[in-house]
């Protein structure tokens, strides 16, 4: 058997997979999040120190001689030292517009802040990214001043820095987090799983041909309904395995008693020299190697059967007429030796259905076969083929000794004889009969006629819908 090259994974692997994928998702939203809420924290942290500068300012702002008089205290810029090297602007403009210290031309805020409020915004100042609060500060003592407006600028390096900090800060904590939750899967996993594979090595360290059931006791309650399928499945493999045991059992013997026959035949036929002798014990051979032979064709042709049950063989639209009309020419012969009246009966138009060609005259055969067989001479067989929309059903009647009731579902067993003594049957044509019709996804009943002697066989098939001039004006043959 060629080895399949797809590959496959673990259930450990698929199990891990699963986990990992949402956990992974989760973390990288959680990044994502970090990464936000570090921008804000440091815009926050950004911002305080910022509106801290414009208030060590303002509190240095005094009305002096009918002038305003600022002066810019070390502690004002101090508060941005950092390793980032930030630049730090400022300017402080009264309330008619005059400059009274810093840079004229650092950005206006969007609005005028109101007195003592604050007004952050970004702004770009001699090429670079700047952050700046504009602070409104009223002249306390002097209102008719108005408000002085305050503000201080400062480069991003230190904010930028500041967040990147607080942010990779956050991944190293959730990467670690991540490898020590894969590390508890991998050993929750390993732990998980141990039971299956107690349960693996305790199937591969069963015995070849041992089929007894699995003890669900030691076993999880998940893994529960699995082994009650292997134990069922082991179950129907042991009936399989006995009923085969069994035919080739029978086989062997319905095969070992003609041959055992035809041994003792020949050996009378060499010992004797009379010619008439030993033409009977050809005659007696040649009656022997037929039946031989079609026990072989018919375990043959149960075998084929069996098989087209689960892997079903080659189907086309047959018409059923034609196949009983094949089968009656095979078997008018015999009909006329045991003087049966062998009758088919039917109407023009043809009946389809969708089986196997041989596998369906293989049942028509034997139907046919097992009604002449039983069937006293001067007896009566008439086969009938009809039709409707839904069903195509054949049925095979004779007036022989028939079947008792309680004897009806035993005689589709292999090799089963109902009445041993009257013919020479191996008793293998309802079982190939079942198969068949198993395969053909019809349906077998046996059934008694209306006079009370005899069988009548009935098989249905499933109908397939009859085509435009297929109707034929063949009219009904004569009983061969």
């Amino acid at each position: 058997m060629k080895a399949s090259t797809r590959p496959l994974r673990s259930l450990r692997t698929q199990l891990l997979l699963w986990l990992l994928v949402p956990l992974i998702l989760f973390v990288g939203f959680n990044i994502w999040v970090t990464y936000t809420n570090a921008i804000q924290m440091a815009t926050v942290v950004h911002d305080r120190m910022l509106l801290g500068s414009a208030r060590i300012i303002a509190e240095q702002i005094h009305y002096e001689d009918d002038v305003l008089q600022v002066m810019i205290p070390p502690a004002a810029l101090e508060l941005f030292q950092s390793d980032s090297h930030d630049r730090v602007y400022y300017r402080v403009v009264a309330a008619n517009g005059t400059l009274l210290a810093g840079q004229l031309d650092l950005p206006d805020p969007p609005h005028k802040p109101h007195s003592e409020e604050a007004v952050y915004f970004n702004a770009s100042f001699r090429d670079d990214p700047v952050r700046i609060v504009a602070f409104s500060q009223p002249v306390f003592g002097v209102p008719a001043q108005g408000s002085v407006l305050i503000e201080v600028a400062q480069t991003q390096h230190s904010y930028k820095a500041l967040s990147d900090r607080m942010w990779e800060h956050t991944v190293l904590q959730q990467l670690a987090i991540l490898v020590l939750v894969v590390l508890l899967l991998l050993l929750g996993l390993r732990h998980g799983l141990a039971p299956m594979m107690r349960l693996r090595d305790r199937v591969q360290r069963r015995k070849p041909g041992t089929l007894e059931a699995l003890d669900t006791a030691p076993v999880p309650t998940e893994l529960a309904p699995l082994v009650h399928a292997i134990n069922d499945y082991v179950q129907r493999l042991d009936d399989h395995m006995s009923a085969h045991g069994r035919f080739i059992a029978n086989a062997s013997h319905q095969l070992r008693t003609p041959l055992t026959v035809l041994n003792t035949q020949v050996n009378y036929g060499l010992r004797s020299d009379d010619a008439q002798t030993k033409d009977a014990a050809l005659r007696a051979i040649n009656k022997g190697v037929q039946h031989g032979i079609r026990l072989v064709n018919q375990l043959l042709t149960l075998s084929n059967a069996e098989t087209g049950i689960g892997h079903p063989l080659r189907q086309t639209d047959v018409n059923l007429i034609e196949i009983v009309q094949t089968v009656l020419e095979e078997l008018a012969t015999l009909a006329q030796t045991k003087n049966i009246d062998l009758g088919f009966e039917f109407h023009g138009t043809p009946v389809m259905v969708h089986a196997t060609p041989s596998m369906l005259e293989e049942l028509v055969a034997n139907l046919v076969d097992n009604a002449l067989r039983y069937t006293p001479a001067g007896g009566i067989v008439t086969i009938t083929v009809t039709g409707d929309a839904t069903v195509a059903r054949l049925c095979v009647e004779d007036n022989g000794p028939g079947i008792p009731v309680a004897e009806r579902e035993h005689v589709f067993d292999r090799f089963y004889r109902l009445h041993q003594d009257r013919s020479d049957g191996s008793g293998l044509g309802l079982a190939i009969v079942r198969e068949i019709a198993l395969a053909s996804q019809a349906e077998i009943a046996l059934s008694c006629p209306a006079s009370g002697r005899g069988l009548i066989v009935t098989v249905n098939f499933p109908a397939l819908p009859k085509k435009a001039g297929d109707a034929s004006d063949a009219e009904e043959p004569h009983p061969p």
